[in-house]
């Protein structure tokens, strides 16, 4: 048997050890248009700032390869699948063979097309390592940053280079800052923060012209900037996959096993979707949990074993100049709110089921919130007032603290 995995991240990783668990030996291939050691997309803003380094940032020891017989093809990049011949087209004119493929490639950037854009000599993305280390030779005491975008990844940018510049001001279309994760209380105590630590925001306006160093709002405002980054969003990368006529909504969609409509052929990661716990419906779930246990999932089936991915639901961890937020599941339903100084919690829950939660501040034991959602726990069967107040394991009836505890909590 030959596996082939296209991508090198956490999928990939999981891809790996899920395919060792049942075959040790079998010829592994691992693709990657990036010519690095697998590492964590996530740390790449603690990169700019400090707090990480290269060796650090690495996903996995630098024997990963060796001890599970993989052979890397690092920058190289697939532009085409044939299905019928099982083989992987590289740009550099190669064919690589395969019994048992998985398509791993995570999500591009989306840049709209802004006017004047392509004026603008020092634009960067900010997704990849190259784009830290790219935008990391720009940085300098006396540059003005434009970051267009006030989601995760603009603001983690905007974090990571703080200190390494004069000024960023950041721009969204949105009122709200984090508007896809956050309502408008969690939003607005976050951009407090932010401008509190020096962060310049531009709220509820778009860039409706860039010249070489400025950009023109929809207001009239001019902005001068020495760098832009364009952190509008992400689109899954599905086009191996769409072009040979794989089943897709936003992202491709598989089965339990990982293994989409085309037979042989496996997703895993930013680029398929999964059913959301949560919600109900079928969506991406771009997680780095999610993507290595569905690369583990599909890597066991692979190789002929029997795995099933399940249980996901959407969930963010980050934090932002030392404010801490997680927020999981879906927004709907009746609410349970809580607020204390520089703190903040939101539950939703309907239909006797906890649905969803916004915690900022003080997120401890926000696992115990998680579990509720993922496992779908009646809140009749819990103390809810409790855990409305705190998540606390007292909140759940002796019987469930035994089963679950070992009856280590009495």
């Amino acid at each position: 048997m030959k596996y082939v995995i296209i991508g090198n991240s956490a999928a990939a990783a999981g891809a790996v050890e899920g395919i060792r668990s049942v075959d040790a030996e079998s010829e592994t291939v691992i693709i990657s248009k990036e010519k690095y050691h697998m590492y964590s997309r996530p740390l790449i803003s603690y990169y700019l700032c400090g707090k990480t380094d290269l060796l650090r940032m690495k996903y996995r020891p630098d024997d990963f390869y060796e001890k599970n017989g993989c052979t890397c093809l690092f920058g190289e990049t697939a532009v085409k699948i044939d299905s019928v011949k099982k083989e992987v087209l590289l740009e550099s004119g190669k064919a690589v063979s395969y019994d048992k493929l998985l398509v791993a490639t995570g999500s591009n950037p989306f840049v709209p097309p802004f006017k004047g854009l392509e004026k603008v000599k020092d634009k960067h993305s900010f997704m990849s390592l190259d784009d830290a280390l790219e935008l990391e030779k720009s940085l300098g005491k006396d540059k003005k940053v434009l970051i267009v975008g006030a989601g995760l990844i603009g603001l983690k940018c905007a974090e990571g280079i703080k200190d390494r510049v004069a000024e960023i001001t950041v721009i969204d279309l949105s009122e709200r800052v984090l508007s896809s994760i956050l309502d408008e209380e969690g939003s607005e105590m976050v951009k407090a923060h932010l401008e509190k630590n020096g962060i310049n925001l531009i709220l509820g306006h778009t860039v409706t012209e860039f010249t070489e160093n400025g950009a023109v709002t929809d207001s009239g405002e001019k902005i001068d900037f020495d760098i832009l980054v364009t952190a509008v969003g992400v689109r899954p990368n599905t086009s191996l996959l769409t072009d040979i006529g794989a089943r897709a909504n936003r992202g491709i969609l598989t089965d339990s096993s990982m293994q989409t409509s085309i037979d042989g052929i496996y997703c895993a990661g930013d680029c398929c979707e999964s059913d959301d716990v949560a919600s109900g419906t079928s969506r991406v779930l771009a997680l780095l949990p999610n993507a290595y246990r569905q690369g583990e999932a599909a890597g066991i089936s692979m190789a002929g074993g029997n795995a099933e991915f399940s249980g996901a639901i959407p969930m963010n961890a980050i934090g932002f100049f030392g404010l801490h937020i997680i927020t999981a599941g879906v927004y709907e339903g009746e609410t349970c709110e809580k607020r204390s100084d520089g703190c903040y919690k939101k539950l939703f829950y309907k239909d006797n089921l906890l649905k969803g939660y916004i915690m900022i501040g003080d997120v401890e034991k926000a696992g115990i919130y998680t579990s509720l959602i993922r496992n779908k726990t009646p809140l009749s069967d819990i103390d809810f007032g409790l855990i409305c107040e705190k998540p606390s394991l007292m909140a759940f009836s002796r019987k469930y603290r035994n089963e679950k505890l070992g009856g280590r909590i009495q």
